[in-house]
């Protein structure tokens, strides 16, 4: 998952994307309002972390920006708290809104609900039938494996991506894009590596290698 922060503090800004990274998503920031909308335009993101107060331009007008160009989930994030800024940020496009200070936990199980919604998941644990991830505890299930497996943020990030599009290829680009972030240095074989550890501790035959294309997992039952 690949998420943009607009976030014109940086303290709060560095503590957000170094949780989510953490937690295996891949973060760009920026600090104002002017660069949002360009960012947004620029790269496909699966959600828009957006503070309202900021330099350049108002979080209101870029989420009004947004929401001409597309339907790219967002998720503002401010300390804005009166009842007419709430139902401004709500009825102007946003999934949801939260108010800061908050907890970080609460930001990830926020986040988790709105990219379910995205994708159509009633289930709080995506899966085919046979994998079930728990982005909670970045744990798998394996169907007739009483134990669930443990995974690191990478390893998650990159099963996530191939279970939301079950059935179909993932390049090695589009899976490079969904765990790094600007500025983070895209390791030589990294992909192929997770890809190896997945298949080591879930059964190669769940992850398919479609040599010379990408890989994936079937669409289940």
């Amino acid at each position: 998952m690949r998420i943009l922060l607009v976030e014109d503090d940086a303290m709060i800004a560095d503590a957000v994307a170094g949780s989510l990274r953490d937690a295996g998503y891949a973060v760009d920031w920026v600090d104002n309002g002017l660069q949002a909308a360009t960012a947004a335009a620029a790269q496909p993101y699966d959600l828009l972390l957006l503070d309202l107060g900021l330099p350049g331009q108002d979080g209101l007008q870029v989420l009004r920006e947004i929401r001409q160009g597309g339907n790219l989930p967002v998720l503002i994030l401010t300390a804005r708290d009166d009842l007419g800024s709430r139902l401004s940020g709500l009825d102007g496009g946003a999934d949801d809104y939260l108010v800061k200070p908050f907890d970080l936990a609460e930001l990830h199980a926020r986040i988790r609900a709105v990219l379910r919604r995205r994708h159509g998941q009633s289930a709080p644990q995506p899966g085919n039938g046979v994998l079930t991830l728990d982005p909670a505890t970045h744990c798998v299930a394996v169907a007739g494996n009483p134990e669930t497996v443990a995974l690191s943020s990478k390893e998650f990030a990159v099963l996530q991506a191939l279970l939301l599009r079950a059935g179909s290829i993932l390049s090695r680009a589009e899976l490079e894009d969904k765990i790094y972030g600007w500025g983070e240095e895209v390791e030589s074989n990294a992909v192929d590596y997770l890809i190896h550890a997945l298949r080591r501790k879930i059964g190669k035959e769940h992850i398919k290698n479609i040599r010379g294309v990408g890989w994936m997992v079937d669409k289940g039952i």
